[in-house]
């Protein structure tokens, strides 16, 4: 009798606080994806915030995962660095790479110690420049690796063998990631003004 194998489940997810200048990164490089790309239904987009630990059932549910965030290495500002699998560090011991309150360390450390952590991981990492400017937008720097950053999460997919397609119908507010007033469009513009 053949073996039903279970779908492949991806999850791309963007973290970080759009509140505070380039720790929004994560949440603006993966919403800006959303908006540039339509992906089959195996994938699911999640904007992740600050969410922290609430992550974990998102994770377990997923074979494969790209992480978009502002991460500090230590680089130029603006500088992206990319970080797969056995490479993106799991446990707490070590100095936190995500700038959030609960380090995404603890959410794939959670996984593991759950049982199921995703098979592949990819960590999208930009060096952020201010995250002091409570309120204000993304630094140019930081902007800028938006696309870039977008461009490599659809390479990676494509790489897994998902089938990802340029959307050619602009998304209704309604299918927004973000939406009230806090898409990236309308945050910059109210954060320059």
């Amino acid at each position: 009798m053949p073996t039903c194998s279970k779908p492949r489940r991806v999850l791309l997810l963007g973290i970080g606080n759009i509140l505070w200048a380039d720790e929004g990164f994560g949440v603006r490089a993966v919403e800006e994806f959303h908006h540039r790309y339509v992906v089959p239904d195996e994938v699911t987009i999640l904007d992740g915030g600050t969410q922290g630990l609430h992550l974990v059932n998102y994770l377990q549910d997923s074979d494969h995962l790209i992480v978009f965030d502002a991460i500090d290495y230590g680089l130029e500002p603006g500088q992206l660095k990319l970080v797969r699998d056995e490479e993106v560090p799991r446990f707490t011991g070590i100095r936190k790479m995500s700038l959030h309150h609960t380090g995404f360390q603890e959410v794939i450390s959670a996984c593991d110690l759950l049982g199921h952590c995703p098979k592949h991981l990819v960590l999208i990492g930009c060096q952020p420049l201010d995250l002091d400017d409570w309120g204000g937008p993304l630094t140019p720097a930081v902007r800028n690796q938006i696309s870039p950053a977008v461009e490599l999460a659809r390479f990676i997919l494509v790489e897994w063998g998902v089938r990802v397609t340029p959307r050619i119908t602009p998304l209704g507010e309604s299918e927004w990631l973000l939406a009230n007033g806090i898409d990236h469009q309308r945050y910059e513009m109210r954060a320059r003004t």
